[in-house]
């Protein structure tokens, strides 16, 4: 069984056309795109590195990470989101290799054959994420970096990143997310550990909505992104 939530491909199917919009129900990831890319590439300095982006989506992380210098690899499961990352290539003439695989397929062919693997934005819409995160420990080199952004699981997470963002700000579409879903820092390392990913750092990611700003810092009360390293 594939660990995904059809309900979850077709939102986001729906709307994947939009991707590339910076205006669109995707702004939020075109607004924090440069804080996690500067984020992975300060701790895994990325040009020539093989990488593999899990949950690519439209392409936003994939793309600003080949445009490094860094050889990429891509993979989801939504046809449409894929078929926008393909066709923005054209556009930019960046190079990135899309595919239509999970990660647990992947893994099982491809076991070892990456420095660095991103999952961003991603666990908090499957049904399984400890299976997605023991599939990225087994895609990785040993000694190479794993890299998760997800949204914490409490009371001001619930106000901020589901009351605040999707019916106040309306920065995301209502029933972006599933508050069930969100996955606690400390769920989150325990998953890496038994998964053989060493959390590295763990750092928070806030958003002000005077200055409409995203800034990385120690606040880990909604958003957050971990850094790990896959043990030899």
């Amino acid at each position: 069984m594939i660990n995904a939530d059809q309900n979850e491909l077709d939102k986001f199917s729906q709307l994947a056309h939009r991707w590339w919009d910076p205006k669109s129900e995707f702004k939020p990831l075109h607004d924090i795109n440069p804080l996690r890319l500067e984020w992975i590439d300060g701790h895994a300095g990325i040009s020539g590195k093989r990488i593999l982006d899990v949950g690519c989506g439209g392409g936003i992380l994939s793309e600003s990470m080949a445009e490094r210098g860094a050889s990429v690899t891509g993979i989801d499961l939504s046809d449409k989101a894929l078929g926008v990352a393909r066709l923005h290539l054209l556009e930019s003439g960046n190079q990135v290799d899309y595919k239509k695989l999970s990660a647990e397929e992947h893994a099982g062919e491809a076991a070892g054959s990456y420095d660095v693997v991103t999952c961003m934005e991603m666990l908090e819409h499957v049904p399984d994420p400890a299976s997605i995160i023991s599939a990225c420990s087994v895609l990785v080199k040993p000694g190479g970096h794993v890299f998760f952004s997800t949204i914490n699981r409490n009371a001001k997470a619930y106000v901020l990143a589901v009351i605040g963002a999707e019916y106040v700000l309306k920065m995301l579409p209502k029933g972006t997310h599933d508050y069930a879903k969100f996955i606690k820092p400390s769920e989150l390392s325990r998953w890496a550990k038994s998964a053989l990913l060493e959390p590295n750092e763990l750092i928070g990611m806030t958003y002000n909505p005077i200055t409409r700003q995203y800034h990385l810092g120690r606040d880990t009360d909604v958003n957050y992104l971990l850094h790990t390293i896959r043990s030899a």
